[in-house]
């Protein structure tokens, strides 16, 4: 699970879209603050993530990581539109290192 986190982090710094593909699961399931239902599946996860690191690209980065586990929940700040955002990624890998889940929590409700 290291090296998925380590991949992760990498992706973040770099936006490498194959990357990011490489280590979602085919059934990873993505919830976002934004849309309220379970987005399910690789293609779909991977675009939410990186339409979200766009968006959340000024200032971004990682203050926090609690490991336990196949689970890392990482804590960020950044700003929207000249809004301090203050939110989670709760990430879930399976066995094989790929993420199945992963959830993204964040505060100011204004910034969504």
């Amino acid at each position: 699970m290291n090296h998925s986190l380590e991949c992760w982090h990498q992706f973040v710094a770099s936006q490498d879209t194959v990357l990011l593909t490489e280590i979602l699961d085919q059934d990873c399931v993505f919830l976002s603050p934004v849309v309220h239902t379970p987005q399910q599946g690789r293609d779909i996860t991977a675009m939410y993530l990186k339409g979200a690191m766009q968006v959340l690209q000024d200032g971004f980065e990682y203050q926090k990581e609690v490991v336990e586990g196949n689970h890392a929940v990482l804590e960020f700040s950044c700003d929207v539109d000249g809004i301090s955002v203050n939110g989670v990624d709760i990430i879930t890998f399976n066995d094989a290192g790929k993420i199945v889940e992963f959830k993204v929590m964040f505060r100011p409700l204004k910034a969504i």
